[in-house]
């Protein structure tokens, strides 16, 4: 196979040296904040899955770059709030090359570092699918 100009972990690394990146811990001390909007891009399965943070906002990683393009017919209102937007996908990856496209376009938001991937054993609250709460 031939090798790409540039691989993926590059690519991220690339991100992360351009991006605001926010610890695990410090995002469980904001959540609550009224100003703060977590972000959540990882695919449904994922979610439904292994659970979401609660209150976090749905935004397939597929389209988010639609969505927070006012001048885009997929726009939606939440990304038109000011607000605080942290991205997160599960390992902090696709969240670093998110925000980092975001930032491109004009669109100010930061992403956990770590990624869902330890919110959980770091005492992240978590909601699950079917969860009466």
């Amino acid at each position: 196979m031939k090798k790409l100009k540039i691989s993926s972990a590059e690519m991220v690394a690339a991100a992360r040296a351009r991006i605001e990146e926010i610890e695990t811990k410090d995002l469980i001390c904001k959540l609550g904040d009224p100003d703060i909007v977590v972000v959540d891009i990882r695919d449904i399965r994922e979610r439904q899955r292994t659970g979401y943070i609660p209150g976090s906002f749905h935004a397939p990683r597929g389209m988010i770059e639609f969505w927070v393009d006012p001048d885009s017919p997929y726009f939606k209102d939440i990304f038109g709030k000011d607000k605080t937007f942290i991205i997160h996908c599960a390992s902090g990856w696709r969240s670093a090359l998110t925000v980092s496209t975001l930032k491109d376009m004009g669109f100010e938001a930061a992403h956990l570092r770590e990624g869902f991937s330890t919110w959980e054993e770091q005492g992240g609250p978590v909601e699950r699918v079917g969860d009466d709460g």
